[in-house]
This record gives C-alpha cells, structure tokens and sequence, in this order.
C-alpha cells in the first residue's frame, strides 16, 4: 500500500470520527406512525315514522302504533340489537298566504300537524341487517346508516396500533442513526409521547371508512320490501407519537 493511500485511509478515518464526535449529546425529535385496519362489525342505523293529520291526536296515534310495530319487527329479527327511540316531535302545519293588495301579510292558520319519532338501532349482526331493514320498512322509513367498530374490536385495535406506531419509530431511530455515522445502540430514548401533545407533531386521527350511509328515505308502504343491498367496509385507526432520542 503506498504512502498517498494510507494517507488517504487516515484521513477518512479521522473525518468519520470527527463526523461520529460531533453529534455526541444531539437531540433529535423523530416522528413516527401507525394504522391498522379491520372491517367493520357493528351497524348503526336510524329508522323514522312521520305522519300528518288535521287532527293532531289521529297524526300522533298513528306515530305511536307504527313505531311500537317497528320496535317489535326488529326485536324479532334481531333479538340482540340495542333500540333506543328519540326525537319524538310535534309540529303545526300552516296554510300558505299571500299578501293583501296593500302590502300586508295575513296571519296564517293552522290547518294540519305533523307528528313523528326516530328510532336508533346498534347491532353487530351484519350478516341479518339486511333482512331486519326490509322488514321494518314495511312500516318505519330507513334514515340513515353507518358503519363501525365495536368497543371488544377498537380495543383489540389499538393495542396493536400502539406496537406498529411503536416498532415503526424503533424503525426509523436506527435509520437516523445509520444517516449520522451512529449505530443504533448509541441512541438513548429519552421520551415518547403517545399523546403527541407537544406542538412538534399532531395528535392521534381515527380515520373510519364506511360501507355505506343512507340518505333520509320515504316511508314504505305496507307492501312487501325487497331487502336492501349494504356493504359494511372497513375502519382504519391511526396513530403518532413523538420521540426524543439523545446520541450519546
């Protein structure tokens, strides 16, 4: 080996070293990230009943026997499903009025009211959902629909978000370290804020992908209802952390 080389290979050694020395004490702030998806196991969905009646006490008596009717449809159907009945509602109806020929406005007179009440269904019997909708809408109109994870599931989830977001900063310290000249072992872990908290990264997202959301509906007549077609899809859960890692 000639002279110029060794010379050479020194020089090298000592800039790699002094590269090495120069980051001793550095504090880097390294972010990191995690999701994981699952497909939906648990439905939410909101049925109505609304009716009219120049009589308010016919409207409201209909309302009141179609919702009983659907409850126990769905019971039937779906014996696990949780019901909870809201928005119970009571409004006039006005007739229309135009304005008199010197520029007033009359006073407008009740001619009608309209009655109606909502009713939240939660199951996690997909698979039947179909089936139990098309039954209820023999009498109560479907409102909406989504789509979800149940608690047993999002806890499941985010234990395993926690050790994705976890191995992927693990990831990327020894990534850093390997861009400084450092070997991992020389990095020190000296906070992880799971909350991201701090104004150096944003907090934890949970995005939900959902299979399918109803618009409002009209009521179905009494005939018979050809089942729905739902697609529950799938919910990814994200989340970011924050790590301080000191080199020694």
């Amino acid at each position: 080996m000639s002279l110029k080389t060794v010379l050479v290979l020194a020089s090298v050694a000592l800039a790699s070293q002094a590269y090495a020395q120069s980051t001793a004490g550095t504090m880097v702030v390294v972010p990191a990230f995690g999701e994981v998806t699952h497909p939906n196991d648990e439905a939410l969905a909101h049925f109505m009943i609304e009716e009219q009646d120049k009589d308010k006490t016919a409207a409201a008596s209909r309302v009141n026997q179609k919702m009983k009717q659907g409850t126990e449809i769905i019971r039937k159907e779906d014996p696990q499903a949780r019901l909870k009945t809201y928005g119970y509602y009571t409004y006039p109806v006005y007739s229309e009025v135009r304005p008199l020929l010197n520029g007033t406005m009359p006073k407008p007179n009740i001619v009608g009211w309209r009655v109606g009440q909502y009713l939240e269904v939660k199951t996690q019997n997909l698979t039947g959902l179909p089936k139990t909708t098309a039954a209820a809408q023999k009498v109560l109109g479907l409102n909406g629909l989504n789509y979800g994870l149940s608690p047993a599931t999002t806890k499941k989830l985010d234990e395993q978000r926690i050790a994705v977001t976890y191995r992927n900063l693990s990831e990327r310290i020894a990534s850093i370290a390997k861009a400084m000249g450092r070997q991992p072992a020389d990095a020190v872990l000296d906070t992880v804020d799971f909350e991201g908290s701090g104004n150096y990264a944003g907090g934890q997202e949970r995005v939900e992908v959902m299979g399918m959301r109803a618009a409002k509906a009209q009521m179905a007549d009494s005939g018979q209802v050809p089942e729905p077609s739902f697609e529950p899809g799938e919910t990814t859960l994200q989340m970011r952390l924050v790590g301080k890692v000191k080199f020694k």
